[in-house]
């Protein structure tokens, strides 16, 4: 006798709904990239030097990759004129990364991209529904 494995629903759809929000997000996030050349953690990299000019260490931890392969990610940025590298005013083996002007113009503009994209998204919700997903969403990221 032969059993057939038939595909299970999941057992609660905030699941399902969720990793097709994520597939949705990082689709959006994909096709902007795209068209600007980036990879998507070149995209995530752009995000998080948006505001802030971090060490290796911080941009590692960030990125949840390793040190060496944050090093080759700035490597590629910097070529492109996209960040430059400014040395530790308190460790002179150590350095920090900021956007170039051009990085800023590139994170402006695909932000922008991806603010409209995601707004397109969400036009179905109300303005109560938006202001409840923004809520609960930072309640999951920030886990407290």
């Amino acid at each position: 006798m032969q059993h057939h494995l038939s595909p299970q629903p999941s057992e609660t759809p905030l699941v399902d709904h969720l990793v097709q929000l994520t597939y949705l997000i990082q689709t959006i996030l994909l096709e902007a990239g795209t068209e600007h050349d980036l990879s998507f953690v070149q995209i995530r990299l752009l995000g998080i030097l948006r505001d802030r000019e971090p060490g290796m260490q911080e941009l590692a931890r960030h990125l949840n990759l390793d040190k060496s392969s944050v090093t080759g990610l700035i490597n590629r940025a910097e070529r492109r004129g996209l960040v430059e590298r400014i040395p530790s005013l308190t460790d002179r083996r150590s350095f920090s990364v900021r956007l170039t002007d051009s990085g800023l113009h590139i994170v402006h503009t695909v932000g922008g991209e991806i603010e409209r994209r995601i707004d397109e998204a969400a036009s179905k919700l109300t303005q109560q529904e938006r202001a409840q997903l923004i809520k609960i969403a930072a309640k999951m990221i920030h886990r407290t």
